[in-house]
Formats: C-alpha cells, structure tokens, sequence
C-alpha cells in the first residue's frame, strides 16, 4: 500500500484467473484494519452524488466491483479524484476524509469494507464543520 503524502491511497487485492477472476483480502495482509462491517452499493442514480460525508473514527476501503464510478477525497486542504472501475482495486479512506462519489456508471455495484460498525455520531455531514475540525487537526 502507497500512503504517502496522498489522499487517494490504492489498496490492490491480490486475483486468481482460471475460468473466471476470484479476489480476495485477508487481514492483516491486505485490509490495514480488523473489518467490523461490509456493505455493498448497487443501482446508484448516475447523476445523484453520495457519500458527502466524513468519518471521526470509522476508516473504510471501497471497492468498485462492477462499472465504474468517480471519488473525490478531500482533507480539508487539498482534493484528490480517482476513478474506481477495477475489482481488485480500492481506495482506502483513512479517518477525516471527506468523499463525494459520483458519475456511477448503471452497473456499478461498490463493495465496503469498513473499521466500525455504524454509528450515526461518527458521521460529519456538514461541509463547513468538517473543514473547521480538518484545521485544526493540520
């Protein structure tokens, strides 16, 4: 895993190819944290945004399984984006990380594995207070 200096940070899982592609993920091979919940997104409106959030504590690895989709991930300071569009490829969202996901192709089904179970007071949904804690966290 690449974490340096960068919000957008790659998680790569490893395939096996024979007669169809098989992925996996171990832990602590692979996810950097013990998964405490998994949940999938399908049938996202193609021009509805999600996510518009951060996370206090919660840290998450998104996976785009099927289609493609655009995440922008921003720490208060600087923007990054990436495409997902490789089932093996994820983007690791570390605490603090606000994220837009958006321009979801039909069939884009995103795969979640994330640190904590939810906990709706992890959640910052207000950009301008998310920006006020990022300050003061740099």
């Amino acid at each position: 895993m690449q974490f340096k200096n960068k919000l957008v940070k790659f998680v790569e899982l490893p395939k096996i190819l024979d007669d169809c592609v098989l992925v996996f993920a171990q832990t602590p091979e692979h996810i950097p944290f013990k998964i405490k919940r998994v949940y999938f997104i399908s049938k996202a409106h193609p021009k509805l945004p999600r996510g518009l959030h951060t996370h206090k504590k919660n840290k998450q690895i998104i996976f785009c399984i099927s289609g493609s989709v655009k995440l922008i991930l921003d720490n208060g300071q600087k923007k990054e984006e990436v495409t997902l569009n490789q089932p093996n490829i994820g983007v690791f969202l570390d605490k603090m990380i606000w994220h837009r996901m958006q321009d979801f192709k039909d069939d884009t089904i995103l795969l979640v594995l994330a640190s904590d179970k939810f906990n709706p007071a992890d959640y910052i949904r207000n950009y301008e207070e998310f920006k006020k804690r990022a300050s003061k966290i740099s």
